[in-house]
């Protein structure tokens, strides 16, 4: 089974330079890892109707979609809302995660702390035991905290819902550039139009200079495309291969 997914960062932090993304590299990272085709990721402000017209398009393109950022008490903490109209719902108190904050906060609660239990309407809550918040699922849409800590144990907790079949991996390392094995790799993906085939330049590396990749969901395919491509190769160009 193959399934795409989109990842939408909110945040105006991020387009401002004021930090650094590291939540889409790692997402990118584990959902390769189980097989997810990530196809689409999307950096946006902490803006009602571009984070609804963001969620509107990636809800209806990808098989499930994640949102980074913006779930928070303050005032730019907006996701919830922007999520709620990008799918066409209210968004509402959900009565479980207000119990719990008022539990567990006791005389500090306040409006702001509150905001907190917000959640598009219909919403489902994802609990854990390792965590001390649940996970707000709305349709094909999962909503992650910004805070990188968190949205990564957030996502341990849910990694295995979206195991697909997994992708085969080779990699090639070159002592030819670019250019000089440019007609090799064409000639590969010509025999083979699925391959999945990257090219890596490394600048003043004394190992290698290109570092070539090959992906499959075919396992057969991928190391029939790798001996096609070795075979390609100039004597003496591979440094090694993985």
């Amino acid at each position: 089974m193959d399934r795409t997914a989109g990842i939408i960062v909110i945040g105006n932090e991020i387009l401002s330079g004021k930090v650094v993304d590291t939540n889409s590299p790692f997402l990118a990272r584990e959902l390769r890892g189980l097989g997810v085709t990530l196809l689409r990721i999307l950096t946006i402000p902490d803006d009602v109707e571009t984070i609804a017209a963001a969620v509107r398009e990636f809800h209806t393109s990808f098989d499930v979609v994640f949102t980074s950022g913006g779930v928070g008490p303050t005032h730019d903490d907006v996701t919830m809302e922007g999520v709620a109209r990008g799918l066409g719902r209210r968004v509402v108190r959900h009565p479980a995660i207000e119990g719990r904050l008022r539990e567990y906060l006791k005389d500090k609660v306040n409006a702001a702390r509150l905001k907190m239990a917000e959640v598009p309407e219909g919403s489902e809550l994802i609990v854990d035991a390792r965590l001390g918040f649940p996970t707000v699922q709305c349709e094909n849409v999962y909503i992650l905290p910004g805070i990188p800590e968190i949205l990564e144990q957030k996502f341990a907790a849910l990694r295995e819902r979206f195991a697909a079949a997994p992708y085969f991996l080779r990699v090639v390392y070159t002592r030819e550039s670019e250019g000089t094995i440019a007609e090799h790799l064409h000639a590969t993906l010509a025999a083979f139009p699925e391959l999945l085939l990257g090219s890596y330049p490394k600048m003043a590396d004394p190992e290698y200079a290109v570092k070539l990749t090959l992906e499959s969901k075919d396992r057969d395919y991928v190391e029939r495309a790798l001996g096609h491509l070795l075979s390609l190769l100039p004597e003496g160009a591979v440094v090694r291969t993985e």
